[in-house]
């Protein structure tokens, strides 16, 4: 028994690890697509698209769920396409760096909003990481002044949208098949965000065969793959350590950056990968190697 429970926990904090990887690497991809399609176009595409392809896989398991998915999918749908949404419109007026770093205060207000809906308590070990894997990822993303615009107030939005999806997936993945979950909040997703194209994006048109690349791999990668992931993560991992392990993205954001040359590897980005790994670390551990006798 307690093998197995260890076998869960593992594969919950690696299916994690595994969206945040792949949702660094999407940043760039983001930014590129976004300066060719609507915002709520391209979501709509991607959720569709994404939830299409999950519901023909899994099919089955989404026949078998409970009749209380729907309503948890829709809740879920309504918090990731905020998130989402925020964080595409904060993306084309700030950079990169910065749109990642204001989002992920998300880890955070997890613990908080962890204490306020489920009276769960945060250690002193989720604090002290919380704030440590913020200031590494500042050290990473951060270049100049921080000054509070528009882009800046939707990205720090979206990162509220993003800790009440993650409270929302802690809470409904102990009740509902995983997958399941996913893709009905993908469907409400993408029926918001066709609703919202059709009636403000009256510049929306079919995407040219030059975008497609970029589309496929967020729907297919950054989408389909990484919501599972953290769907299936998130049902065998506390709230405020999924939020840690989440808050991963940003130093992959940067990694992929330096690898693809679009940003040189710094002492303070070296430190931000130092600050972050560690308060992976206290997070996970909660230092108990320190205090074996």
């Amino acid at each position: 028994m307690n093998r197995l429970h260890l076998n869960n926990a593992t594969g919950g904090r690696l299916a994690l690890l595994t969206a945040a990887l792949i949702w660094g690497s999407s940043f760039i991809v983001m930014k590129d697509a976004v300066d060719h399609l609507p915002v709520f176009q391209l979501l709509a595409i991607r959720f569709t698209l994404a939830g299409l392809l999950l519901a023909i896989v899994f099919r089955k398991r989404l026949m078998q769920s409970a009749r209380s998915l729907l309503s948890h999918g829709a809740v879920c749908g309504v918090l990731l396409l905020g998130g989402y949404a925020t964080q595409t419109f904060g993306l084309m007026t700030v950079t990169p760096g910065t749109n990642a770093f204001l989002t992920s205060v998300y880890c955070v207000m997890v613990p908080f909003m962890a204490w306020m809906f489920f009276r769960k308590r945060p250690t002193a070990y989720n604090w002290l990481a919380a704030v440590m894997c913020i200031g590494g990822i500042g050290l990473i993303s951060l270049s100049g002044d921080l000054t509070v615009g528009a882009g800046e107030a939707l990205t720090l939005l979206s990162g509220v949208f993003y800790a009440l999806h993650i409270m929302a997936l802690s809470r409904f993945g102990e009740k509902d098949d995983p997958i399941a979950l996913t893709i009905v909040q993908f469907m409400m997703s993408a029926a918001l965000a066709w609703m919202f194209t059709l009636t403000t994006e009256r510049g929306a048109a079919f995407p040219a065969l030059s975008v497609w690349p970029q589309l496929l791999y967020l729907t297919v990668f950054a989408t389909a793959v990484t919501l599972v992931c953290q769907s299936v993560g998130q049902s065998l991992t506390p709230p405020s350590q999924s939020a840690i392990l989440l808050s991963l993205e940003s130093v992959f954001g940067a990694l992929f950056s330096v690898l693809l040359g679009r940003e040189t590897l710094t002492l303070p980005i070296l430190c931000g990968f130092a600050l972050v790994f560690v308060s992976v670390i206290v997070s996970e551990t909660q230092l108990a190697f320190l205090r074996r006798k």
